[in-house]
């Protein structure tokens, strides 16, 4: 079985303050790995290229995965 990497994780700047419950973390220390995580399951992770990283936030910010009513 492959060692997992030691990812060293970090929040955005919301996300740094203790009243906000479960953010999104992301490490990108790892060359060529993306990882994010909930910070509300820490031990699930998921490991991404740096090019399907891109592809992802590229389509979040262009709004394709906005929630509406």
């Amino acid at each position: 079985m492959a060692t997992r990497p030691e990812f060293e994780f970090v929040k955005t700047e919301a996300c740094r303050d203790p009243r906000v419950g479960n953010c999104p973390e992301v490490a990108t220390n790892v060359l060529g790995v993306v990882a994010l995580r909930d910070s509300a399951n820490p031990l699930h992770v998921l490991e991404l290229s740096t090019a399907d990283w891109a592809v992802l936030s590229a389509a979040v910010k262009a709004g394709e995965y906005d929630l509406t009513d």
